[in-house]
């Protein structure tokens, strides 16, 4: 875990049946998220996409929270990666937007994709988005993560990490 144990999960499958990915997960399967929707606070993979035969398998969307970077300039930043479960897929596209509150609506920031091996978030196998801090006001920060499997069709959902005051402004 990184960044004093704050991430966020979210886990795509295609299997065959509900009751493998509970009996996998110990129980913590859940319905699919709505892309809109931000995650829960707990850390629980969730099942987001119906079952196939022929899918990507198991893997877990991974992020940690937006945080003030330890190197200058001072800036907004966050990590994300991907974990393989089971089935195809050696790489991904991960994509990461790092997103602030104003008033009632979430804009993105900053952007980054990098094609990535399945890790468990080192600093060779996750993707950093920054967005430097005009100011020290507190905004409501989060990400939206999404992990596309390189040559294997996968769901289109995105993770989104648990808002965070942080003080930044842009």
């Amino acid at each position: 875990m990184t960044n004093g144990g704050h991430h966020t999960m979210r886990m795509r499958t295609l299997i065959t049946s509900a009751a493998l990915a509970t009996a996998l997960f110990g129980g913590s399967a859940a319905p699919a998220m709505a892309a809109s929707a931000p995650a829960t606070a707990a850390p629980a993979p969730l099942v987001a996409a119906p079952a196939t035969a022929n899918g990507p398998g198991v893997f877990i969307t991974n992020g940690d929270r937006v945080h003030i970077s330890s190197t200058p300039p001072r800036t907004a930043s966050a990590h994300a990666w991907w974990t393989h479960v089971s089935g195809p897929g050696t790489k991904a596209k991960v994509t990461i937007w790092l997103q602030m509150k104003s008033g009632r609506t979430w804009h993105s920031v900053a952007k980054n994709a990098k094609n990535l091996k399945s890790g468990n978030g080192g600093s060779a196998r996750r993707v950093v988005a920054r967005k430097k801090c005009a100011n020290s006001s507190k905004h409501q920060w989060r990400t939206m993560i999404d992990v596309d499997l390189i040559g294997v069709a996968d769901s289109p959902e995105k993770a989104y990490t648990k808002p965070i005051t942080v003080k930044c402004g842009v």
